[in-house]
């Protein structure tokens, strides 16, 4: 790692990240107004802040880092995230599907979560983040990485069976859990 900043043309960034940065974002507030909102935000604080970026390799975790703390700072000033609108595309677990259900069910399952057990979950499962870029972003051990990711996915399947027990309904798209 060099002491010197780290080149990088913020259009470039918005070219190459903002579809992953908006994924990311969508998946912790539920709702694409502040998404998008959340999305800009990052891209704003990473040119005002480029300086800081030292090792080019990072650049990926360095902006999810910078929307998830703009993120916790929002919840902060505006209490809990409201309930959400919309799906996610897709969740597909380490073990076997065994349960359908609908994304709109999973994506309300997600947002009940802890944040401290949804953020490594979406990174994880979503953005294909390592348990070692995840440890690294969110300051914490590897084995408290996996922890939080054991405890998010028996949340989910808990919660998502008691829906799918519940709602008898037919479900028109269905994701694998």
């Amino acid at each position: 790692m060099s002491d010197a900043p780290c080149p990088v043309a913020i259009t470039e960034l918005v070219e190459q990240f903002a579809e992953l940065l908006y994924r990311y974002a969508y998946r912790l507030t539920g709702n694409a107004a502040d998404a998008e909102d959340l999305t800009q935000q990052t891209f704003l604080t990473a040119q005002q802040k480029q300086n800081q970026l030292r090792n080019c390799q990072s650049i990926k975790w360095w902006l999810c880092s910078i929307l998830r703390n703009a993120f916790l700072t929002s919840r902060r000033h505006r209490g809990r995230t409201q309930s959400l609108e919309g799906v996610i595309d897709s969740l597909c677990l380490d073990e076997p599907p065994d349960t359908l259900v609908e994304p709109d069910e999973l994506q309300r399952a997600l947002l009940e979560l802890p944040e401290e057990h949804r953020s490594p979950l979406i990174l994880f499962y979503f953005e294909e983040f390592s348990y070692q870029e995840i440890a690294e972003q969110m300051q914490l051990p590897i084995g408290t990485v996996m922890s939080r990711l054991s405890r998010a996915k028996a949340f989910l399947r808990r919660r998502l069976s008691e829906e799918t027990q519940i709602g008898g309904r037919p479900h028109r798209e269905k994701v694998a859990l």
